[in-house]
């Protein structure tokens, strides 16, 4: 008898809230259709239609990389609710594994998409004000080679394709984004250099490059492990770089203060300090203008030590005004 109590009363408690569910969408209707209300729209709904808007962006999978860290917190909220407070408790999470440069790529992300609902969907009539963190001009954070070699191997221990991925943009220097999309279409071991088209380049450019012998290495023995992608897990190729395998090998290492993307810093440093000509750099890196190779040149110094030396005393071109 219980139980046959129990089963009603479920079915009448479905019944009752599928009937409100009913009057309150009838209600919802009514009031869109005679006083214009707008239909609430949730994150979900606004994050289905940028992808789809923005398929052509060149960065569209850096914007799916950074929705899918979002997605656990905005995750089935009402675009009405989401005002600045909410942002910045989100972003303040991020703030803890991740630069400031990065917190503000998410930052105008959710910006961006909240204007789209606004003036292109017309879902809201107001976006919040979002708060962008001070970004450090020309930061440049880089690992000494004993510094690589223990972050590598701590890496190797548990996250060996993140390790082999690592030792790569070590010696290219290639953006995490080139690291995860890169196909083995792009390598050209026959003349050890690779390929990689202008549409998934930053600047826009395509970037055909030699590849050094420890990259070479690396390509060798990851052949054969994925029919496409050079760097996958687990059968798949990679999402992201910057992971909770790569924060925990970093604590490991004893490394703070340091990204993925500070890899690309240490190549270039590593190239400078080792001889290699700025206007050099820039073509191996895909820089569009030497503006951000200049941050480098202070590493350079041996091509103006023969300039220095005009400043001696000893030196007979010296001319002593007296």
């Amino acid at each position: 008898m219980r139980e046959s109590t129990g089963i009603k009363t479920s079915q009448q408690n479905a019944k009752r809230l599928a009937q409100e569910y009913h009057d309150k969408r009838r209600h919802e209707l009514w009031r869109q259709a005679k006083l214009g209300d707008k239909p609430r729209r949730t994150w979900d709904e606004a994050v289905l239609k940028w992808l789809e808007e923005k398929a052509h962006k060149k960065t569209i999978e850096n914007d799916r990389g950074q929705l899918r860290w979002l997605h656990p917190h905005f995750k089935g909220v009402y675009l009405d609710v989401i005002d600045r407070d909410y942002i910045d408790k989100v972003l303040k999470k991020k703030e803890a594994e991740a630069s400031n440069i990065t917190v503000n790529r998410h930052a105008a992300l959710i910006r961006a998409i909240l204007r789209m609902a606004r003036d292109e969907w017309n879902w809201i009539d107001s976006v919040p004000k979002v708060r962008m963190r001070p970004e450090g001009k020309g930061r440049v954070r880089y690992l000494s080679h004993g510094e690589a070699d223990l972050l590598q191997s701590e890496l190797a221990k548990h996250a060996p394709h993140l390790a082999d991925a690592m030792e790569f943009t070590l010696n290219t220097g290639l953006r995490d984004a080139n690291v995860r999309n890169l196909r083995w279409a792009q390598i050209d071991l026959d003349h050890c250099a690779m390929h990689i088209y202008g549409s998934e380049m930053k600047a826009g450019r395509s970037l055909g490059t030699p590849l050094n012998s420890d990259a070479l290495a690396i390509l060798r023995r990851r052949k054969g492990i994925h029919p496409t992608y050079v760097f996958t897990w687990r059968g798949k190729p990679l999402t992201r770089l910057n992971n909770s395998a790569w924060r925990k090998a970093l604590v490991r290492a004893g490394l703070e203060n340091f990204h993925w993307h500070d890899l690309r810093h240490t190549w270039a440093t590593w190239m400078v300090v080792a001889g290699c000509p700025l206007e050099q750099l820039k073509v191996l890196g895909g820089w569009k203008s030497m503006e951000m190779v200049m941050r480098y040149a202070h590493f350079s110094t041996e091509h103006l030590a023969q300039f220095s030396e005009l400043a001696a005393r000893n030196n007979p071109k010296l001319k002593v005004v007296k």
